[in-house]
């Protein structure tokens, strides 16, 4: 949490009007799993964070959002999502595909958008 608190702090400065500000969370925000409850506090508290931020820099016109994108099969978690069936049954039933992501399709490998 203290990453994207320093460089939300370091840049509001060099800011502009429009300017947006994305910072990343988790699914694992907005429901529980054993084992992740340090991720997703962090990422719950980068939610409240946004909130704030978009509250007192809106009056400048800087927007401030998150991104959080769903369950993706990598080796996070120990590829959890990936290798574990009730895991994988469990994301499917609360994404709007019924799916987790494949990495193939969640990855640019390095490719700019």
């Amino acid at each position: 949490m203290r990453a994207p608190l320093a460089l939300t702090q370091a840049s509001v400065g060099l800011l502009g009007e429009d300017s947006r500000v994305r910072l990343v969370s988790s699914g694992l925000a907005r429901f529980a799993l054993p084992g992740y409850g340090a991720y997703a506090a962090m990422k719950g508290a980068v939610e409240v964070l946004s909130r704030y931020d978009a509250r007192e820099l809106g009056e400048r016109g800087i927007r401030v959002n998150v991104i959080a994108p769903g369950a993706i099969e990598t080796d996070f978690g120990g590829g959890a999502v990936r290798d574990n069936p009730q895991v994988n049954a469990f994301v499917s039933a609360r994404t709007a595909l019924g799916r987790p992501g494949p990495l193939r399709t969640s990855c640019r490998c390095g490719k700019a958008p």
